[in-house]
């Protein structure tokens, strides 16, 4: 039977698989360890586009974004060694974020291997605990099977990333073998008797509280969840970095559960006779360093919802846990229909009030010409609301967090990991997934300048990104804690900024740069005309380190 099949190379089949599966883009840096897949990518441009990037962690931190908005592995290949290590910072981000992505390792020819010849790195051992599955294919007529099971676990249970190493030599190797199907997502379901149990427990509370969060929703499941947060009238807060899960417009949103919350919905959470996380690991920033929930049996009655069935009593035990994928917990969540009462409507109400007020009185300002929370709501006026922010890590992001309003999911790419260099690679990401949408990626200097580079990228492949950078001239999350902890005494947080602009111009790319808040509306109308990505350097005051206080005042805090 298999006299009927083609002879492949072991290149050619393993993107025949790619395209079975459905790929339509693919991140890479290029490397003469996979010489042959590169050569069969060129056969396929016409089905798969390449997205050749400037450094091997800004093609897999794109992957992994890629993953994040489409919920599709996203797909990036690197060569062995250098390209690996450099690949791995977003290997890790990818697994703590829980997105689904496969990395492709060029690997040393097989008669190399344990001679420590050139770049050789045992991936096994290496990725071990980065990634859901880590292997090597040293058979080509066993590409089929391995790139299916990486598919596979990618995607199903709780989403992750896959390493799979490619020896140089099994890729020139002619074999004949069937290809393998699409995958399939795999997911569990929530017991009827579990959600029965749930609409007790909901139906007795006096101050419940949904923590939201997770990965593997796509828009039926989040359409299914509003209906039953409604049905209930039930206050959600999103974790960390899961903002775009319930439009923040809406009456029950309460807010983000993360670095800094609202001191009110902090103790709204605290307080909760019934906190229903659904998603959410309940790792240290959703629970502000494990305080709003005590491990391992925390205060108020805990019902956990994840698609990992490993998560649930990990930390935390539980008065019910479901094992079940999003969405379809939402649909059976739906499927409860409304309560007989809801005692705890107006503390639902109430909650709102306190974001309200979060956003509004509360503020204190920041000192400076700029103000970034006056930024954010230009943008908000002049963009499509389906605009898709991107940003890293640093308490610039504070702001955007805090003040930006996200509209519905895939609106929001950011690293719960808080990996610095994720925002720049997020948003050319974004824009190859959709190049219809604005994107805009928001970053602090620090964290722009870890892969800046991308920017170069962005110009290549003519994506229109608006990247907006926050300069204040420091590492200013490293410089906060710094000053809590030993004040004044200023020590390897500082650094020296190129001007951004004029670097952007260099590259190809629309640049200016804003010193005051008025200039900024300007600025964007300008850089959307450009048609081309865009630099808007803006800059702050450096004493204002986060939304809630500036330098001057931790250093008086000290001093009581």
């Amino acid at each position: 039977m298999n006299n009927a099949l083609p002879s492949r190379t072991g290149g050619e089949i393993l993107v025949d698989q790619l395209k079975i599966h459905g790929v339509r883009h693919a991140f890479c840096v290029p490397g003469e360890s996979y010489l042959a897949v590169l050569d069969a990518l060129y056969g396929a441009r016409e089905s798969i586009e390449l997205i050749v990037a400037r450094q091997d962690g800004g093609a897999a931190f794109m992957a992994g974004a890629y993953g994040k908005m489409t919920g599709k592995p996203g797909i990036c290949f690197v060569t062995r060694g250098p390209g690996a290590t450099n690949a791995s910072i977003a290997v890790h981000t990818a697994f703590q974020d829980s997105d689904p992505m496969i990395l492709f390792v060029g690997q040393v020819a097989s008669d190399q291997v344990e001679r420590e010849a050139f770049q050789e790195v045992d991936f096994r051992r290496m990725f071990g605990q980065m990634a859901k599955w880590v292997a090597q294919i040293d058979r080509a007529d066993r590409i089929p099977e391995y790139v299916s099971h990486a598919f596979h676990c990618a995607v199903s249970g709780r989403p992750g990333p896959v390493v799979l190493a490619l020896p140089e030599d099994m890729l020139t190797t002619v074999a004949t073998v069937a290809d393998a199907g699409a995958y399939k997502v795999v997911q569990a379901s929530p017991n009827p008797a579990d959600m029965a149990r749930l609409k007790t427990l909901l139906e007795g509370a006096r101050s419940p509280v949904v923590i939201l969060g997770g990965a593997g929703w796509n828009a039926t499941g989040v359409a299914d969840l509003r209906t039953f947060i409604e049905n209930f009238d039930l206050p959600v807060g999103c974790a960390f970095r899961f903002q775009d899960l319930y439009d923040n417009r809406l009456p029950n949103y309460a807010g983000d559960v993360g670095i800094g919350v609202n001191p009110a919905l902090g103790k709204r959470i605290r307080e909760a006779d019934l906190v229903l996380a659904i998603g959410a690991r309940l790792g240290e920033m959703t629970t502000s360093g494990y305080t709003l929930l005590t491990p391992p049996v925390p205060a108020q009655r805990l019902v956990h919802v994840h698609n990992d069935p490993n998560e649930l009593g990990r930390v935390y035990q539980g008065e019910l846990l479901i094992a079940s994928g999003m969405n379809e917990f939402a649909a059976a969540a739906a499927a409860l229909g409304r309560p007989a009462a809801v005692p705890y409507a107006a503390a639902t109400r109430a909650a709102r009030a306190d974001y309200d007020t979060w956003q509004g009185s509360a503020y204190p300002g920041m000192p400076g010409k700029v103000d970034l929370r006056e930024v954010i709501r230009a943008m908000e006026a002049a963009l499509p609301e389906d605009t898709i922010f991107t940003n890293g890590a640093g308490n610039f992001a504070g702001w955007l967090h805090r003040f930006h309003r996200y509209t519905g999911l895939r609106t929001q790419l950011a690293p719960t990991a808080g990996s610095m260099g994720y925002g720049v690679p997020a948003g050319v990401a974004a824009k190859v997934a959709d190049r219809r949408r604005t994107v805009v990626s928001f970053n602090g200097d620090g964290c722009y300048m870890m892969n800046g580079q991308e920017l170069a990228t962005a110009v290549h492949h003519k994506l229109a990104v608006i990247f907006v950078i926050v300069n204040n001239g420091m590492y200013g999350t490293i410089r906060m804690h710094q000053e809590r902890e030993y004040p004044e005494r200023v020590h390897g947080t500082s650094f020296t900024n190129p001007d951004f602009a004029a670097l952007a111009r260099a590259y190809g790319a629309h640049g200016e740069t804003v010193t005051e808040t008025g200039q900024f509306a300007g600025a964007l109308e300008r850089a959307v005309a450009s048609g081309k990505p865009a630099v808007i350097e803006v800059v702050i005051d450096p004493n204002a380190i986060t939304t809630q206080t500036t330098i001057d005042g931790l250093r008086a805090k000290s001093r009581k």
